[in-house]
């Protein structure tokens, strides 16, 4: 039972994530109706923008570490959503206005563009973070032992949470919420009635990139690093995630990547390691298959 419960709060911080950047994804999803593989990009050329930066301060501007990694937090938020709003005003929205299906082909390019920036900036490089906020926190006792989380994993987790709550107040009781609907449903008769659905779109984009970006920051000040690799493994199951729960629901898609962080931790504590992203990405592909919604991509 101790053992069960442990895991189950060892699953928060990666359920916390995945509906962060499903809530996130949605918000994209929803304007374009295409899959986005440059959103699980954007994750990753967050967190390695922090770790160059973070890098730069501590050996090169001598920063005490706080300083160094609010510099590296800085910078990768705003490189990523400088680099979000380059990608919805100059590629994604002419290319969606003339093709829709081209956004598909053009987030492969855009993601090779961040991956390679990356890469080449990094010079090939695995940066890592010194361990912080480690202090065990216990949050029950059960059977005379102590269960709970490190301050990091609280912090990250109270993070996450709060973002996607803010974002569903803001969709559920804003203008701004409403226009978004407004466009996902119809753009065409969106713009009939006075609505600037071009803006709408460039915004949901960046408000998708913000999510990617601050979920990306937190991963990596949380597992120490972050590379291209784990930022598309987390793009991937998003993609799948969202797709299942519906481009015009985010919330929805939060909660089911929530329950997706808790499955996959579970596999991990109880089955083998080398099979866990198998099984959980064969699992999305099948409830996709069977809740295809062919009013998704008309």
């Amino acid at each position: 039972m101790v053992y069960l419960v442990q895991q189950l709060l060892n699953a928060l911080p990666l359920a916390s994530l995945y509906a962060c950047l499903a809530f996130g994804y949605s918000l994209a999803f929803g304007v374009t109706r295409r899959p986005d593989i440059t959103f699980g990009a954007f994750v990753a050329f967050a967190g390695q923008i922090c770790l160059l930066f973070t890098d730069y301060g501590w050996n090169h501007l001598y920063l005490v570490l706080p300083a160094a990694l609010g510099l590296g937090l800085f910078a990768g938020a705003g490189y990523t959503l400088f680099a979000g709003f380059w990608n919805a005003r100059t590629v994604m929205l002419p290319l969606h206005k003339r093709s829709p299906n081209a956004v598909i082909a053009a987030s492969l390019g855009v993601l090779l563009l961040l991956s390679e920036g990356a890469r080449i900036a990094l010079d090939t490089r695995s940066l890592w973070l010194p361990p912080m906020g480690e202090q065990f926190v216990p949050l029950f006792v059960i059977e005379g032992s102590q269960i709970g989380l490190t301050r990091l994993q609280i912090l990250h987790v109270g993070l996450m949470l709060s973002l996607v709550a803010g974002g569903h107040c803001l969709l559920s009781v804003s203008r701004a919420g409403r226009l978004w609907q407004a466009v996902c449903q119809d753009p065409l008769a969106a713009r009939l009635v006075g609505i600037d659905a071009d803006r709408i779109f460039v915004a949901a984009l960046v408000a998708a990139s913000a999510f990617a970006a601050f979920g990306g920051l937190s991963a990596t000040v949380v597992y120490g690093t972050m590379d291209f690799g784990a930022g598309l493994m987390f793009g991937l199951k998003v993609v799948l995630i969202a797709a299942v729960g519906g481009y015009s629901r985010p919330l929805h898609s939060a909660l089911g990547a929530a329950a997706v962080g808790f499955a996959e931790q579970l596999w991990s504590a109880y089955g083998t390691m080398i099979w866990r992203d198998v099984v959980i990405i064969s699992a999305l592909v099948w409830l996709l298959v069977i809740s295809r919604r062919e009013r998704i991509i008309p």
